[in-house]
């Protein structure tokens, strides 16, 4: 018997149809991978199961059964009683799931308060053993931290204890480790698949990511613009899918590239010299006081037209260094040569201000870098205002160019941010920082959060945008296939130190280092 059975399921909002006749069934200990580009509809359809749809979404279907519970004509009490003791979910963004001024601990021994009679030290102990096979280090500790005080990669855990912690016979992962570092997300990976061994869950596992498919999948179903596309085993489907979407979705999943590339020969335009750059922490409930090294004697040479990819797992020191060779952040010593500027470490005033023309940063998350309230034309500009470049019809053609070239629609400049996709978001904050026709552009991870198809698009454009305006570039990012794809030269960055650099296809062809190593081995097929 199936564990979930979908038949046609249909998912409006007035007249709008989001999910359209959607079929998938799911047996125990199977692991079906549902597959798409943001908007086709994956996750209302595992919420529609959960009965988490938001109360203005309706959801029919001519079958929607867990074991042998109508989902559609549950109670919401009946469907309570469900949530959590016999199907959990595990949602993309811990930090957004989990209640921020209550201990982790105390978020999951509430699954046990619900749903058992267990008392309170009974509670405590089933918490700190789930934290211990989820590999939390510290599990007693980690019970009285708040979500603040967990990394990415903990929180998780923390949501994938919980959602096992009544051994679930199903379990709906909600692109759980889409923003993670390559080395937390395959520990993810293998330990939802060996929970799942242990109790024989069956999982439903929503990604746009083919390579995680390729770890986990038994079957797979890929999804657009509502509707179910392709079907099959994780071999058919990965091995030879015959719909041109799932061809398209494969085809732009990032791959390592190992090629040699031609050396660039042009002039040095930044040194960096054993920049280091240390924060204070405060101290707190199980937070030592005292110094963080954020950034540890970090040295290296960029040439003109030349793109530096600095990989790393969160927490390495990758952004700092980046905002520290932006002056975001100021140095604590080291020497910052860039170009004509000179030592850029310590400079103030005009010469800051000269020097931040010729040096432009797109930042990871362009929804919070861009003015909610500002339009884009005004958001882009901004720069050309600062520094009184051109006369205001200037401006304003400067704009209208950049927007077209970034790929953008002619009304673009007339719109706000929340009018566009995370995509087209993307492409604005590197409008506006390419508005200064600057010589450097910084990048801090740019498409982690974005869909294979948008990430290889932006990459593309990247591509493009350098050679058409000769810049040089810092690409920052935890995936080292993305950086492979674009860089010239790589340095791998832990704890605050640059452990390996040089040219991508010597670094990831032949490791030096057992760090390096242990990242390229944690990339998905």
């Amino acid at each position: 018997m199936s564990i979930l059975d979908i038949q046609n399921l249909h998912i409006t909002v007035g007249s709008q149809t989001l999910v359209d006749g959607v079929s998938l069934q799911l047996e125990a200990g199977q692991t079906l991978c549902l597959v798409g580009e943001s908007g086709s509809g994956k996750t209302l359809s595992g919420l529609s199961v959960m009965g988490l749809l938001a109360p203005e979404l309706s959801a029919k279907a001519d079958v929607l059964k867990f074991e042998d519970y109508d989902i559609l004509s549950l109670t919401p009490k009946q469907h309570r009683k469900l949530r959590g003791a016999q199907m959990s979910m595990i949602f993309q963004e811990p930090l957004s799931a989990l209640n921020p001024v209550m201990k982790v601990g105390e978020q999951v021994a509430e699954v046990f308060k619900i749903h058992t009679n267990l008392n309170k030290r009974e509670r405590f102990a089933k918490v700190v053993g789930l934290f211990e096979k989820v590999q939390l280090d510290n599990p007693a500790e980690r019970y009285h931290q708040y979500p603040h005080q967990l990394s990415g990669g903990q929180r998780q855990r923390v949501m994938i204890a919980m959602a096992l912690a009544l051994q679930p016979k199903l379990l709906i992962a909600d692109e759980p480790t889409t923003a993670l570092d390559a080395t937390v997300q395959g520990e993810i990976l293998k330990l939802i698949k060996e929970l799942q061994q242990e109790f024989g869950t069956a999982v439903l596992f929503i990604t746009h990511d083919f390579g995680v498919v390729q770890h986990i999948a038994d079957h797979v179903a890929v999804m657009e613009h509502g509707k179910l596309v392709e079907h099959g085993t994780a071999k058919q489907v990965l091995g030879k899918p015959q719909h041109a979407y799932a061809k398209r979705l494969l085809k732009a999943s990032p791959k390592l590239n190992t090629k040699r590339k031609a050396a660039v020969k042009g002039a040095e335009l930044l040194t960096a010299t054993t920049v280091q750059k240390t924060f204070t922490r405060s101290g707190g409930l199980f937070q030592r006081k005292g110094p963080l090294v954020a950034v540890n004697n970090a040295s290296f040479v960029l040439k003109e037209g030349e793109t530096l990819g600095i990989v790393g797992e969160s927490g390495s020191g990758k952004s700092t260094l980046a905002r520290c060779i932006m002056r975001l952040y100021d140095p604590d010593t080291g020497v910052v040569q860039f170009g004509a500027h000179g030592n850029i470490a310590n400079l103030k005033g005009k010469p800051l201000k000269a020097m931040r023309r010729d040096m432009q940063m797109v930042f990871q998350d362009p929804f919070a870098s861009l003015n909610p309230r500002m339009k884009i034309g005004p958001a882009v500009r901004e720069g050309l205002d600062a520094h009184n470049i051109g006369t205001k019809q200037e401006r304003d053609e400067t704009v209208q160019q950049l927007l077209k070239a970034c790929g953008l629609p002619e009304d673009a400049a007339q719109r706000y941010p929340h009018q566009f996709s995370g995509g087209q978001r993307q492409r604005i904050g590197i409008a506006r920082a390419l508005a200064l026709n600057p010589k450097l552009l910084v990048a801090d991870e740019p498409v982690a959060s974005l869909d294979v198809s948008v990430q290889a698009q932006i990459l593309e454009l990247l591509a493009q945008l350098k050679k058409d305006y000769q810049l040089s570039m810092i690409f920052i990012s935890h995936d080292l296939r993305v950086v492979s794809q674009v860089a010239d030269t790589v340095a791998v960055m832990r704890h605050g130190q640059i452990v390996e650099h040089g040219p991508v296809h010597e670094v990831f062809e032949n490791p030096q280092q057992p760090y390096t190593q242990q990242l390229l081995d944690a990339l998905p097929s």
